[in-house]
């Protein structure tokens, strides 16, 4: 699970150099069309498209785009499931009451704005998966430093990202010792060995903190962090795709304004 993240699948894709501020754009308005559609075929359309973009132009595995959507989608369902089943309005098909002050139904208008909510879950987590898995940080960091984002801002994202990665390593070295020492092997244990991992993770994230000020002293840091990526010019055709996907949901949302599930 640690070996491969979002930033290795997202310099492995197929998209890596197209234009960074194009796919911003793309995820960006494809996330504004599913909160702004009053229907769910525009949101299912956005997520369709965008599914099949990353597999068939990204080239990203499908499995891995599964796990991806593993942990939103199950907090997803139990939100929407609370909504169909706390939401009223319309005929009612199904309706109990374990409590004088509390009841659960199965109404029209309770289910249409579930699977509202759902299309519209589905359509913003694909165009945020779709970032993050063609686009690196270290191009974001760029188009922050074009989009003139006040340095300080800029740095600090960059000390973050890269104490994330710092940690990371940490954790897994620490967890992968003791896996070798038998330390998950009973309850109490675990226990130990988590607490222990946890002070290790911190002392060492410490530490290598310390060493990113004394090296930046070293090399006469002025305040400001180099920024490194390349500006690829926009292609004539991503942006013509782009501005025909973002017309085709903005059509398919008002057109279909009025369809309800039920």
């Amino acid at each position: 699970m640690y070996e491969e993240i979002l930033e290795d699948i997202a310099h492995n894709s197929a998209l890596r150099e197209t234009n960074t501020a194009v796919k911003l754009a793309t995820g960006a308005g494809a996330i504004l069309l599913c909160l702004l559609s009053p229907g769910f075929f525009a949101p299912l359309f956005v997520a369709v498209t965008l599914v099949l973009a990353l597999v068939l132009l990204a080239r990203v595995d499908i499995h891995t785009l599964l796990h991806v959507y593993m942990a939103p989608a199950l907090f997803a369902l139990f939100s929407i499931a609370v909504i169909v089943l706390v939401s009223g309005g319309g005929e009612c098909f199904w309706r109990w009451q374990p409590l004088p002050w509390f009841a659960l139904s199965l109404s029209r208008d309770g289910i249409n704005q579930g699977v509202l909510v759902l299309a519209r879950f589905a359509g913003g987590t694909t165009a945020i998966a779709f970032i993050a898995l063609t686009t690196p940080m270290t191009d974001l960091f760029a188009v922050m430093k074009r989009a003139r984002v006040p340095d300080e801002v800029t740095d600090l994202a960059m000390i973050i990202y890269r104490t994330i990665f710092v940690i990371m390593a940490h954790v897994v070295q620490v967890y992968r010792a003791q896996i070798m020492r038998l330390g998950y092997s009973t309850f109490r244990e675990s226990v130990r060995s988590f607490a222990t991992l946890c002070g290790a993770v911190f002392i060492a994230s410490w530490e290598a903190g310390e060493d990113l000020v004394r090296a930046m002293e070293a090399r006469c840091y002025d305040g400001k962090f180099a920024v490194l990526g390349r500006d690829r010019p926009p292609a004539p055709l991503s942006v013509a795709a782009v501005a025909l996907f973002f017309l085709t949901t903005g059509a398919l949302a008002v057109t279909t304004a009025d369809i309800t599930l039920i």
